[in-house]
């Protein structure tokens, strides 16, 4: 008995040291996103090149808890739709899912703007925002057959706590019923916005697949070592994060193709760093034939 009981006791040991933890570091994915529809200048799915050896994210974005009227007001976490549903409608997102099945399409919530000023993260309390956005997302995301929310505020009206709690509990009940099935966060080197992700982090990050950090909102012509440098500085700040590499198509701010993005990609990527590139956006892209849509996936594509 005792020389079984030696063995089981080692080969608990053997499954503790040798199996990786729940907790390790995240490693390369072949995990591609890109935003889409913000910009009504008719771009599709269609018209966005899809490499079958990628996991393909459309964000459609904005859902905002905005009014659609000329002079948009605050609702309190009743999500109406600010993307060009005309071209990104229910339809067209079934169609594309059914025609790629390594497709899925999330929808990014807040944003920069609406209507002439800014969206405002604005509830009147946790819990009225919390119901009234579980219950107008819901039948947005079942309406377009949607996978996944991307959270995007980026100008604020609460706290940090207060966001932290109502957006935490909207994932944790949305993934809960089955609504969602991953969900992500879209911030930005700025003192305000970082102050309230970081307190999503800290108490939800568990429920938080993707880090969509905004690298383009650094400095045009940031170099490939400063863009390792803030690469590594969030992936500290979001820790055992999966954090995307990202640029802009329009090459207004970051670290542009042009300028070594893909080469600090392929660095990230020898140190099993890479966990996906995401783009803002396919509305700039269109323009540009999508010629680094097509550059990004081909190296996600390789196998690591």
């Amino acid at each position: 008995m005792e020389f079984s009981e030696f063995f089981l006791t080692l080969f608990i040991l053997q499954a503790i040291f040798l199996h990786p933890s729940i907790h390790a570091a995240p490693k390369n994915s072949n995990l591609f996103r890109e935003y889409i529809g913000a910009e009504f200048n008719n771009v599709r799915f269609t018209d966005v090149p899809i490499n079958p050896n990628v996991e393909f994210h459309f964000i459609l974005s904005f859902g905002i808890d905005y009014t659609t009227s000329s002079s948009p007001s605050p609702t309190n976490g009743k999500f109406n739709i600010f993307w060009d549903s005309d071209n990104l409608g229910p339809s067209q997102v079934s169609s594309i899912k059914s025609d790629h099945s390594n497709v899925k399409v999330a929808l990014s919530l807040g944003g920069d703007s609406v209507g002439n000023g800014y969206a405002y993260f604005n509830p009147s309390s946790v819990d009225s925002w919390v119901s009234n956005a579980v219950s107008s997302l819901t039948d947005i995301i079942q309406k377009y057959n949607l996978d996944g929310i991307d959270i995007d505020y980026e100008h604020f009206s609460a706290d940090p706590d207060t966001f932290a709690e109502c957006i935490g509990q909207l994932i944790k009940t949305l993934k809960g019923n089955g609504v969602i099935s991953f969900a992500s966060i879209a911030p930005f080197d700025d003192d305000q916005v970082q102050s309230h992700y970081l307190a999503l982090w800290k108490s939800y990050g568990q429920l938080i697949d993707y880090v969509n950090f905004q690298f383009y909102a650094y400095d045009q012509g940031t170099t490939v070592s400063q863009f390792i440098k803030y690469f590594e500085e969030q992936s500290s700040n979001y820790a055992g994060a999966k954090v995307l590499a990202s640029f802009i198509s329009d090459g207004s701010g970051g670290l542009s193709p042009d300028d070594g993005f893909f080469t600090a990609c392929n660095r990230l990527k020898s140190q099993q760093q890479l966990h996906g590139i995401f783009i803002w956006s396919a509305d700039d892209s269109k323009a540009k034939g999508f010629r680094y849509e097509k550059q990004s996936q081909a190296l996600l594509a390789i196998p690591h």
